[in-house]
């Protein structure tokens, strides 16, 4: 019986050495579970994430598994103070094995696992930590996490064959996130000290690498005792393995805890709302009616167009690799090219930046501490005020999670008015204080919101996308994402419309108010400024004045349903757009950057360009598997165009967008057209020049958020400074190679006064330019 027992040990025995060789032999193969191949790891950045270059060569950032952007830098640029905390605290022996430390990982199972000693230590290495970063998904239970682990030990095998010791370091601290928006050691080093990586010292080292056993645990600045502490551990192991004499430990734990700290914002980072537009639009799949709420069915016959029309929208779903899978943007190292300008892309932030964070926001606050009802205007009743507030409350994400705890709504209302802890943005950097929940939503919407898209009129080529000021805090992008009303930027398309139906600039208008009968009701449009009322004046100056009386009558002239279909061939989506006198005046919601390729029909003789993001894409072998051309459609005749770039240039040569002239003193030929809508709720301003179409929307993120007097809240005031900064910085720098010398190529013997017989009448005609 006894021998028989021990037969059927060695039996087991044998079954575990020969079952454990047998698994760590489908896990080196491939045959189970995932492993990458040896040219990915050799490359594993590459491998890993896809990199987007802007046109002039920079790397914009990448795209991981955690949507991270990060900036690599080699081992010789890391402090060695940092080397030594590492190895001390995480991996005592890591000079000394291949990938796997037998003892520490045989000390793990015996004290962790079968003594539960919490303090024992872990036996994972620092080259298993790595391959756990780059390779290894979230695991969603401990299970998923214990058949993780001999895969990592594989991966952390071959890592040790392709990569010095030097190498391995510097991979591990280039992707691990130090919190704070702070990912790679580069980045963590300027977030928290100010520093260079390869110049911090020995306690700011340790302080660091303390963050590697738990970023949100030790986080420095939420809780520096904590943190402190943690450094102090770290210190403590490197004196255990010799970096440290015992005097130069106890000199450094007495060192205070003292950080250089600004978040990684905007200003740091490389068109952040562009890269994450790109990453959605990239990955977008196929629309499907039923993935739709019925509010945003308009939503689901944009996508389906954009799906067949736009190659790059959907790109990963409707490409594959030579597998037959479609392409993975975090896992296949793509390397896409952009049309997005570094420099320009710099200048157009710090415009949008300069001007209204540091001009509108300290403007519209001190108008807020008058306000009874700040942010939102004083036109709002207090049940208006209510139900808006309410609205708020209910679409907050605390709010979710209160009613999922079981709280009724008069608990939750009373919550949102208890006073808690919490860390809110400031221009200025974040800061803890004490708000109630409720508090903090006006307060957040207490700020102004703005896009920004500049792009070449012959190429398509976007060179500048700003989505708003600081993705971190504010991440709904204004400028594909958001839709609002468009005022009186939509009056060109008119203009258009009128040219294309025989009306000339120089024909006249009454401008005096008028009623006219739509669908049996009286409509009364009004007008601003009753400059020259009763007076016949040329639709020059009608649209050089922004004249709502006058872009009336132009609409009672022609068909409503033919300015719909206009409005649609100048790239316009939205199909809830609807036939009507009052559309004139721009009552639908468009984009920003529907509106910059709309308005490249003007510079571009009647030809409308299609915004491109990329130029190439290529695999992780460098071979091209897409390139992409521009996209163009004939929207309106070139004599027609060439009449509204007359029209366009009278806003800005003696209208409403004059400011660019006698206040940013800027010359050449440039169109343009301010906007603003009722109460001030938006404000545009569209400018062209014969190489660059830009376009900038500014307002708050409800429409009952606006200055309430006009000089602050009109387009003029509010959006075009953001143009004219953001040229004249263009300008500023030759080698980007726009001039203020380029023309827009009007016929010589052009005259736009030449009309054809509209019917209309025998309009006396006045000179061009009044």
């Amino acid at each position: 019986m006894r021998k028989s027992f021990i037969h059927f040990l060695w039996a087991v025995l044998i079954f575990l050495i020969m079952g454990t060789a047998l698994g760590f032999t489908a896990i080196w193969n491939g045959w189970i579970g995932y492993m990458p191949p040896v040219e990915d790891l050799q490359n594993p950045i590459n491998r890993f994430a896809t990199q987007v270059y802007s046109s002039d060569g920079k790397v914009m950032g990448t795209y991981n598994f955690n949507k991270e952007n990060r900036i690599v830098i080699p081992y010789s640029k890391i402090s060695k103070h940092l080397v030594d905390a590492l190895v001390a605290t995480e991996d005592s022996r890591f000079y000394d094995h291949s990938g796997i430390d037998f003892f520490a990982l045989g000390r793990a199972i015996i004290k962790r696992g079968m003594f539960g000693q919490a303090s024992a230590g872990g036996g994972s290495t620092i080259t298993q930590q790595l391959a756990k970063q780059l390779y290894s998904e979230q695991a969603h239970n401990s299970l998923e996490r214990v058949f993780q682990k001999p895969i990592e030990w594989v991966i952390a095998v071959k890592l040790e064959r392709n990569y010095t010791k030097e190498e391995i370091i510097a991979l591990y601290l280039n992707y691990f996130d130090f919190l704070h928006n702070a990912v790679g050691i580069k980045t963590a080093a300027n977030t928290y000290f100010n520093k260079e990586a390869k110049n911090l010292d020995v306690d700011e080292s340790a302080m660091l690498i303390g963050l590697c056993k738990n970023p949100s645990l030790f986080n420095p600045v939420r809780y520096p005792e904590r943190a402190k502490e943690r450094r102090n551990v770290v210190l403590g192991q490197m004196e255990k393995a010799g970096y440290l004499t015992h005097s130069e430990y106890e000199q450094y734990c007495d060192t205070p805890l003292t950080l250089n700290f600004h978040r990684t914002d905007h200003k740091d980072g490389e068109a952040t709302y562009f890269r994450e537009f790109l990453r959605q639009y990239m990955m977008a799949t196929k629309p499907e009616i039923s993935n739709y709420p019925s509010w945003k069915k308009a939503q689901y016959t944009i996508d389906s167009i954009t799906w067949v029309s736009d190659p790059l929208y959907g790109w990963c779903n409707k490409n594959f690799k030579k597998d037959g899978k479609p392409y993975n943007i975090y896992t296949d190292g793509l390397k896409v090219y952009t049309t997005v300008d570094s420099r320009m892309q710099r200048y157009a932030e710090e415009a949008v930046y300069g001007h209204v964070a540091k001009f509108l926001q300290p403007a519209f606050n001190k108008e807020n501490r008058s306000k009874r009802n700040a942010p939102f205007t004083e036109d709002l009743t207090y049940d208006q005020l209510r139900s808006i507030l309410t609205r708020n409350i209910r679409q907050s994400e605390r709010y979710r999670s209160m009613r999922a705890s079981g709280m009724n709504d008069s608990e939750i209302r009373k919550a949102f008015n208890r006073p808690v802890d919490m860390t809110i943005f400031t221009y200025h950097g974040d800061i803890d204080t004490v708000m109630t929940p409720m508090d903090s939503i006006k307060y957040y919407k207490s700020f102004l919101r703005a896009g920004f898209m500049s792009m070449e009129p012959k190429t398509g080529a976007v060179k500048a996308y700003v989505g708003g000021l600081d993705y971190n805090h504010f991440m709904y992008d204004m400028v594909t994402g958001g839709r609002r009303q468009v005022g009186s930027t939509i009056k060109p398309f008119l203009y258009a419309l009128a040219m294309e139906n025989g009306f000339s600039p120089c024909d006249k208008a009454p401008n005096r108010q008028q009623t006219y009968i739509v669908a049996g009701q009286p409509w009364t449009p009004r007008n601003a400024s009753h400059a020259r009322y009763g007076q016949m004046v040329t639709l020059k100056w009608g649209l050089a004045q922004s004249n709502n009386w006058i872009s009336a009558y132009l609409m009672s002239k022609l068909n409503p349903s033919q300015f719909v279909s206009t409005l649609h061939e100048f790239g316009i989506n939205n199909p809830d757009i609807h036939p009507s006198m009052s559309l004139c005046l721009g009552p639908c919601d468009v984009s920003v950057e529907e509106m910059v390729s709309a308005y490249t029909t003007f510079a571009n003789h009647g030809i409308r360009t299609s915004p491109m993001f990329v130029t190439k894409i290529e695999d992780n072998e460098g071979n091209v598997i897409s390139t992409f051309q521009p996209r163009m459609n004939e929207v309106i005749s070139a004599e027609s165009a060439n009449k509204m770039l007359v029209l366009l240039q009278g806003v800005i040569d003696g209208g409403t967008g004059g400011r660019i002239r006698y206040k940013y003193h800027m010359e050449g030929e440039i169109g343009g057209k301010t906007g603003t809508t009722n109460k001030n709720s938006d404000a545009w301003f569209m400018g062209f020049t014969p190489q660059l179409v830009s376009g900038v929307w500014v307002g708050g993120e409800d429409r009952d958020i606006h200055f309430d007097n006009m000089s602050m809240g009109q387009g003029a005031t509010m959006a075009l400074p953001i143009w004219a900064y953001f040229m004249r910085k263009v300008y500023h720098d030759v080698s980007l190679g726009y001039s203020d010398k380029a023309t827009f190529g009007l016929p010589a013997n052009f005259d736009p006064c030449l009309k054809e017989d509209n019917g209309y009448g025998d309009d006396q005609i006045d000179e061009v330019y009044e």
